[in-house]
Order: structure tokens, then sequence, then C-alpha cells
């Protein structure tokens, strides 16, 4: 018997912190009773989600899939919108078992790289914060932030939900004009934290597009809307990068 959010996860059925919304939720049943945070659960259990009962076991020899995706703007990183805007799901292939899990979001505003697995365990560790797993950004913003801006941005500002920070700040070549250009690096993934960041200091992004997620880096061939599948030792770099957690 382990914890049930762990055992869906394990089955590639979300990442832990869906689940566990999920369970708050009164979504999930086991044996008929309305599942609680903290239960647990084994694989012959019958575990139900909105009523629809869940296949726990992943074929024989099925491994976990991975893919990298070059989200455009104008997307929502969600499996359905109120707004009906188009969701980053509509595009993907079908894996060959369980669901597709995106590990972590970027806003409907920003582009670049987003890692989409059936492993709900590694997505889990690869979002968690005591992963510390690096995501690094190309951001354009309006303006000429001096040195004193940069020192803020890297000793730390506070936010609406408490301190953050940059790890790391580097000019970027790109920027022009009214415009800068930075890549800045961070090891959190909260809601807009890299635009937040910087209209806390006074400056607004024009443009933000995720480059890196821990050690995979978009690669420089693909375009918005392309999708690439990761392969075996794209994983197991991934697996390594959270093996300490």
């Amino acid at each position: 018997m382990i914890r049930l959010q762990k055992l869906l996860a394990e089955a590639g059925l979300g990442s832990r912190r869906a689940i566990e919304g999920w369970i708050r939720a009164g979504r999930v049943s086991v044996g008929g009773r309305t599942a609680q945070l903290g239960d647990r659960a084994a694989l012959n259990d019958e575990v139900r989600l909105d009523g629809r009962k869940l296949d726990l076991l992943r074929p024989s020899g099925a491994a976990p899939e991975l893919l990298l995706y070059y989200k455009p703007v104008g997307e929502v990183t969600s499996r359905s919108d109120p707004g009906r805007r188009p969701t980053v799901f509509d595009r993907l292939p079908q894996p060959a078992h369980g669901r597709w899990i995106s590990v972590g979001r970027l806003d409907v505003n920003t582009a670049g790289l987003l890692l989409l697995t059936t492993d709900g365990e590694l997505a889990h560790h690869l979002m968690h914060p005591s992963g510390e797993v690096e995501r690094e950004y190309l951001v354009r913003v309006r303006g000429r932030p001096g040195s004193e801006v940069i020192r803020s941005l890297l000793e730390g500002v506070v936010l609406q939900d408490g301190p953050a920070r940059f790890d790391r700040i580097s000019t970027d070549s790109a920027g022009q004009g009214a415009h800068s250009s930075f890549r800045v690096v961070l090891h959190e993934g909260r809601n807009r934290e890299v635009r937040r960041l910087w209209e806390a200091v006074g400056f607004e992004v024009s443009r933000l597009l995720r480059v890196r997620y821990g050690p995979v880096e978009l690669p420089g061939d693909m375009r918005p809307g392309n999708i690439r599948r990761g392969d075996a030792a794209t994983l197991e770099r991934l697996r390594a990068a959270v093996r300490r957690v």
C-alpha cells in the first residue's frame, strides 16, 4: 500500500501536485469511498476519477515517454480553457500509455521549451522546489535597467507570495533601441515569476522565451509549434538532475 497520489503518478496519470488537487476536490474514490489526502491504495484497488475507473498498471515493457515542445505565444498550458483558447495539448500525439503531464507551465504570453512526460513521479520531482532545477529564459524588457536594478534582482525582492530573486543574469546582445535583453536563471517555478520580478523593479517584460529546463535546452532548429520526442538518454539526464531529491 502506498500513498494514493504516488500510486497514480507512477501509473502516468498526472503529476503528484495535480493528483492532490483532484483528491482535495473530491474527484477521486477508492473502493467506492471518496478519497482523502493521506489515503493509501494498492494496484488491485478500484480507483476512480470522476466516476471513471483508472488503469493503474503500466503495460509490461512500456517505457516512460518525453516530448520537447516549442510552445508558441497564445497557447495555454492546460487541457481545456474556459475562454476556448488553444492549449498545448491540442497538438500533441497520443502517448503509448498514460497521459502527457506538463513539467511546469508557461503563461499564455510566454513561448519556449515545455517538457511533457508520461512519468508522473519524474514530473513531480522536476517541478518541486526542493529539486532546485534551473529554468533559463531569454527576456526582453522596455528600457535600460542599470546596475542597481540588476543587483536588486540578484539579491532579492519581495513579491506578493514572498521573496524571490534570479540566480544569474547576463546581458544578451539582442537588445536594441528602447529595449534591453537578458538571460536570466532561477530555480523556482512560481506563477509568472520572471515577469513579476521585473515588474517589481519597474520594468515591463515585452518578450519572454524559455530556453532551458534543467539539463535540457531548446534545440536551435526548433520553431514555435514544433514537437520533438526525447530519447532515453535525455530522460536519464532529467532523472539524474533530481536523483538527490
